[in-house]
């Protein structure tokens, strides 16, 4: 099991920045995927959630209405799409699912993608 992401760098505030994460070695049109984030000095934290078929999305409250979550199931890859983008965005970001493996379910990470929102 692979989580790649891409698409990190500097943006100024008010920027936006589209991330991927490329997934391979799962059947990854059968499992949800997330995106969380991780602020120098701060907990790793939640941002985004999408639903296998990607019918169902949600949001941390300190993204909803500036952050979308999508998938291209043909391509295995998720996107975050990060719209208006402000200093305190400036994070990691990793692209994370979890697979049931026999008979549990085991965390997966990517390796994760800086964030940097300033002037």
């Amino acid at each position: 099991v692979q989580l790649v992401e891409s698409g990190g760098g500097l943006v100024q505030p008010g920027g936006s920045l589209r991330l991927s994460c490329a997934a391979s070695g799962f059947t990854f049109s059968n499992y949800a995927m997330r995106w969380y984030r991780q602020a120098p000095g701060k907990e790793r934290e939640w941002v985004a959630t999408i639903t296998s078929a990607g019918g169902s999305t949600n949001y941390a409250d300190s993204v909803k209405g500036r952050f979308t979550i999508s998938r291209d199931n043909a391509k295995n890859t998720v996107y975050l799409q990060m719209n208006s983008l402000k200093p305190e965005d400036t994070a990691v970001y990793y692209c994370y699912t979890k697979l049931i493996q026999t008979t549990r379910w085991v965390d997966y990470w990517g390796q994760g993608t800086q964030v940097t929102v300033s002037s």
